[in-house]
């Protein structure tokens, strides 16, 4: 170990780099390959959000915004909730402007957690709730989802869970990279095992609007849920804005007045360039979000139908812009299964493990790309799929 290296962190140089980008890194090289493993909507930002965010730069708006982010894109965001959510928010103390919704993420934990405090992660989920825990000093207990209850959170698993050590669940639904979602009466479901044991909640609900059945459920609109839940969103997904990196955080103004303290010190304020944007995106973009939500919902059922196809079971996904279908009848691991489909057929997906160990025996396949690209890469997965078959039942 050189002299350099010692001076590292321990807890940082003990983090794993992110199983998705490594698998988006190795197709880059690579000439004809088919990437269908990040998770980025393939739209263009609609056009009349862009105008507003060059509006805002002819007009000479380039200075900082107060930390907690503009006040009117605040009042929209609280518009917002209490239109599709029913949830009462006050833009002054109780809505926080950030640097995508991953910044919310881990100023919650840097705000909440002490050293050894426990953080509930169900897996498979999003790839960054285990490593924020970490750096925040926290413990990170996960709780394995499973497939046949198409990866929802049940209440004798969140119990089984708790510890006196437990002080926050995070539920990540829609799921990333599963498509879960967790309907009302899963949430009330385990609403009052949260409040018997003073859990607070980090509800990501990032892919909230790209819900295909019925209409998003936040567990922060329950009785008793608000004042013991921050509800992240933002823009990047359901508008087509992940480069204008905005998100927000909505909940309690004890918690939130401690993670604007962290975000102020850390990044000042989130970009106001983005932020006029955002502001016409909540105003005048249902209609887009409408359209892109139906059109993924399309290419939903596409994917579907050839997975179907190629018998590779995998259970409908009702959010989000992901399929998860297993692959444990080939004996592989995930991760040998998509190094090898990256090298046979170069098509690139994501081994259900960069999420998780229940991720194991998985794939996550991202339908955000043109249904011209689903369907080339599709077939070659099929024949990918074939093949092992026909190897597996020549060894018999």
């Amino acid at each position: 170990m050189s002299k350099q290296e010692k001076l590292l962190a321990e807890k940082t140089v003990g983090l794993k780099p992110s199983g998705i980008r490594r698998f988006f890194d190795l197709v880059s090289e690579m000439k004809d390959a088919i990437s269908l493993g990040v998770g980025e909507p393939d739209f263009d930002t609609p056009w009349h959000i862009r105008d507003e965010g060059i509006y805002s730069l002819e007009k000479g708006r380039t200075f900082y915004t107060s930390n907690s982010g503009l006040k009117e894109l605040r009042e929209e965001i609280a518009a917002y909730m209490k239109r599709t959510q029913g949830i009462t928010y006050d833009p002054i103390g109780e809505i926080l402007i950030t640097v995508g919704g991953s910044e919310a993420i881990d100023l919650m934990f840097r705000a909440m957690i002490n050293e050894g405090d426990e953080v509930l992660i169900p897996q498979p989920s999003y790839v960054s709730y285990e490593p924020c825990t970490i750096l925040a000093d926290g413990k990170p207990v996960v709780i394995p989802l499973k497939n046949e209850n198409e990866f929802r959170l049940k209440p004798e698993e969140l119990q089984a869970a708790i510890t006196p050590r437990s002080k926050i669940l995070v539920l990540p639904y829609p799921n990333n990279p599963t498509g879960a979602v967790m309907e009302k009466e899963d949430l009330e479901a385990i609403a009052d095992i949260i409040i018997e044991n003073d859990l607070y909640v980090l509800s990501d609900e990032i892919y909230g609007e790209l819900t295909y059945s019925g209409s998003h459920v936040s567990i922060a609109s329950l009785p008793g849920m608000k004042e013991r839940t921050v509800l992240v969103n933002g823009f990047s997904k359901a508008y087509a804005m992940t480069g204008w990196r905005m998100g927000y955080a909505c909940g309690p103004k004890e918690i939130l007045a401690q993670m604007t303290k962290i975000h102020q010190y850390a990044i000042m304020c989130a970009p106001t360039t983005s932020q006029y944007a955002a502001i016409e995106a909540l105003r005048n973009g249902d209609d887009d979000v409408a359209q892109m939500r139906e059109s993924y919902n399309q290419r939903r059922r596409f994917v579907m139908h050839k997975l179907e196809g190629m018998g590779l079971p995998c259970f409908e996904p009702q959010g989000a812009f992901y399929v998860f279908p297993c692959i444990k009848e080939f004996g592989m691991s995930s991760e040998e299964f998509a190094e090898e489909l990256l090298k046979e057929e170069k098509v690139a997906i994501v081994p259900g493990t960069a999420f998780g160990d229940s991720g194991e025996g998985y794939l996550r396949i991202s339908y955000a790309y043109s249904i011209e690209n689903l369907r080339e890469a599709l077939g070659r997965l099929s024949k990918f799929v074939k093949k092992l078959r026909e190897k597996n039942s020549g060894k018999k």
